[in-house]
C-alpha cells in the first residue's frame, strides 16, 4: 500500500504550469516539522509535492509560502541522466487530496478577506474573467475559527 499523510508548510509559493495536452500541474516543497530532533540535526525534512488538474489550480491559487496544509498522497520515484551522464533519483509525493489547515493569522493567510468566497469571487474577477472550475467535491467554507464540538 503507498498511501502518504503530510503536514507541513509550504516552502515557497506553488508553481503552477500547464502541460502540452492542457493539465494543469503545481510543484511545491513542504516543510514537515521532525518528531524527534537531534543535535545539530534540521528540525524539519522538505517534501517534494505534485498536484494534478484542479487540485492543482486550487493549490496554487489559495495558497502561499509560509501557509500550513495537509497533503495526502501517495510516494513516486524516477530517474534521469543530468549533464554529466549521471543517474540522478528523485522522489514526489503525488498529491490526490488535501486540507487548508491553521488559521486566519497564519503570515499568508492575511491577503484574504474575511470571508474566503468573498476572495474567491475577486479572484475570478482578476484572471480575465474567466472562473475556476471547481468540483463538485470541493466547497469553499468561511473559516470562522471556532471549534466544532
Amino acid at each position: 500500500m503507498n498511501v502518504v499523510v503530510l503536514i507541513g508548510r509550504l516552502t515557497s509559493d506553488p508553481v503552477l504550469r500547464t502541460t502540452q495536452s492542457g493539465t494543469s500541474l503545481a510543484n511545491f516543497t513542504l516543510a514537515v516539522p521532525k518528531r524527534f530532533k537531534r543535535e545539530n540535526q534540521p528540525d524539519a525534512d522538505f517534501i517534494n509535492c505534485t498536484a494534478w488538474g484542479k487540485t492543482a489550480e486550487v493549490i496554487s491559487q489559495y495558497l502561499s509560502k509560509g501557509r500550513q496544509m495537509a497533503v495526502q498522497g501517495r510516494i513516486q520515484t524516477s530517474s534521469y541522466q543530468d549533464q554529466t551522464g549521471a543517474t540522478r533519483y528523485r522522489t514526489d509525493v503525488i498529491v490526490e487530496s488535501f486540507d487548508f489547515i491553521g488559521s486566519r493569522s497564519d503570515s499568508s493567510y492575511n491577503n484574504f478577506n474575511q470571508s474566503p468566497q468573498n476572495n474567491y469571487n475577486q479572484n475570478i474577477s482578476r484572471q480575465n474573467n474567466a472562473p475556476l472550475e471547481i468540483d463538485d467535491d470541493f466547497s469553499l467554507l468561511e473559516d470562522d475559527d471556532d471549534v466544532p464540538f
